[in-house]
């Protein structure tokens, strides 16, 4: 994790709230803020991309390292 990025320690909550969460998150940082999302939900690998694709922010790199899900997205 780069010194800049901004933690979102979403682990244990389950689907739908990964994504609402990450999408209230995104309308509070400015342009090119990066936050880390970390999640256990396995739903979330598919609901953080296509919320992406909804908010037009930029998802640097997914990743996974047994439950953790790990997203680094850069604020549009």
């Amino acid at each position: 994790m780069a010194d800049s990025d901004t933690l979102l320690d979403l682990r244990g909550l389950k689907c739908p709230l990964p994504a609402l969460k990450t999408r209230k998150a995104l309308t509070r940082v400015a342009a090119g803020t990066v936050i880390r999302v970390e999640c256990t939900d396995p739903m979330a690998a598919i609901d953080i991309p296509h919320l992406i694709g909804d908010t037009g922010d930029h998802l640097e790199t997914q990743s996974h390292d047994g439950d953790l899900l790990v997203f680094r997205i850069r604020k549009a």
